[in-house]
């Protein structure tokens, strides 16, 4: 039986929010002891809701405020926000981006900046779950969205109620309730809200949608449908852990060793994400062709190669990041994380792949070309260190090591479809 359309204008009750959070736990004990649970809050209606109902379950908390700084008055209803915040006894920080240009992929920039900015600010604070404001709404857009692109099954799950990324847990309580009854909320509270008019800009695909879905029961069935794929996600990727378990090998250099014979694509897919450190799946159709064909290819940014007659995914070359300077917990190409030892002088050193001219003995029997796509540590034209492969041309630099952290578990962790009881 398909659960009740959330499509309804009545405000949400504090206890109906505290109900489905404690679905959503474990959660720290709400003591000063233990680091808070972080709220991402924009100052619009969904993210300052999801502040007031927070602050009725528990005291120890912490907003972020990002300021994109794309409006002259960003910076003003930041304060603003963090003004209304403190009112509903909510400690908060703004977090200004300072780079973030106007251009192409505006949006997508933006969320890509704006994801980066909560995260950092989370491991600074010791925060391991971020509270978002999304809302049935926006599961619909997102739903119409990706069936518009071609999205597959796991797409068109939409948003998780919950997300794990490889350092903070993404929780989406709101999901749920409708953006009308987020404002109604409000509304009976007595709080106010900003309201931001790049949300009623057109030349976004989701202002589009929105609109188109503003009439009519097609919201109801779009979140219904998130729901019924949802439940074959969290399936498919029960499935998929076992198999893992069974048939792949990951390596700390970024590897992934398979059997004799591919996965098929839905397994296939999440590989590549992982190694590539790809913030989205590559197009399944694509997955779909490399599976048929069973042959040595390259597909978003990600080689797929035989060796001693097992699969191996690697990064490609050619689409790694740059070299970059070296800092102590610095991410590199989206999948290492550098760790150097607080008394190295790191000035002049800077991170990008080993490149060609491994020395055979230090391959450790793997190939040339696998080798080549480890991180590195460079002072000028000079390799000084490969981590991976105990190479040490400087000896200062023996403690430095580096962490695979792919930007998403390679097996599902989140929750989708229905809450669990």
């Amino acid at each position: 039986m398909p659960p009740p359309s959330p499509f309804s204008d009545t405000p949400v009750l504090p206890a109906q929010f505290q109900a489905i959070i404690t679905r959503l736990g474990p959660w720290m004990p709400d003591d000063p002891s233990f680091p808070p649970i972080a709220l991402a809050v924009s100052g619009g209606g969904d993210s300052l809701c999801l502040a007031w109902l927070a602050s009725r379950w528990r005291k120890r908390l912490i907003a972020f405020v990002v300021d994109h700084g794309l409006r002259p008055e960003s910076a003003e209803e930041a304060r603003l926000t963090v003004s209304r915040l403190a009112d509903l006894g909510v400690p908060a920080r703004i977090l200004t981006l300072t780079d973030l240009a106007k251009g192409p992929r505006m949006a997508e920039r933006a969320r890509q900046a704006r994801y980066a900015a909560l995260a950092q600010a989370c491991r600074e604070m010791g925060c391991l779950d971020l509270l978002l404001g999304h809302q049935a709404d926006d599961q619909a857009e997102t739903v119409a969205m990706r069936q518009r692109a071609g999205s597959g099954p796991t797409g068109l799950a939409g948003m998780g109620w919950s997300t794990v990324l490889p350092d903070i847990r993404l929780v989406r309580p709101l999901l749920g309730f409708s953006r009308a009854a987020l404002r109604n909320t409000l509304r009976q509270a007595g709080v106010a809200w900003v309201d931001d008019p790049s949300n009623e800009d057109t030349k976004a695909e989701r202002v589009r949608v929105r609109q188109a879905l503003l009439t009519g029961d097609r919201r109801d069935t779009l979140w219904q449908e998130a729901i019924r794929y949802g439940r074959a996600r969290m399936q498919q990727e029960a499935e998929y852990t076992q198999y893992l378990a069974q048939n792949a090998a990951f390596l700390p250099e970024g590897w992934v060793c398979l059997g004799a014979t591919l996965p098929e694509p839905a397994l296939l897919s999440p590989l590549i994400r992982s190694v590539g450190g790809l913030p989205y799946p590559p197009s399944p159709s694509a997955v779909a062709r490399l599976c048929e064909e069973a042959q040595p290819a390259t597909l978003a940014g990600v080689q797929m190669l035989r060796h001693k007659g097992q699969w191996i995914l690697l990064r490609e070359a050619a689409a790694m990041q740059g070299r970059v300077i070296a800092q102590n917990g610095s991410l590199w190409d989206n999948r290492f994380v550098l760790h150097l030892p607080s008394e190295l002088e790191a000035e002049g050193l800077r991170v990008g792949a080993a490149g060609i001219g491994v020395p055979r003995a230090s391959r450790a029997g793997w190939p040339a070309r696998l080798c080549a796509t480890l991180p590195a540590l460079w002072r000028g034209r000079q390799r000084v260190a490969v981590p991976h492969l105990n190479i040490w041309e400087d000896p200062v630099l023996c403690g430095a090591r580096f962490t695979f952290r792919p930007p998403v578990p390679v097996s599902g962790s989140g929750v989708y479809g229905e809450l669990p009881e």
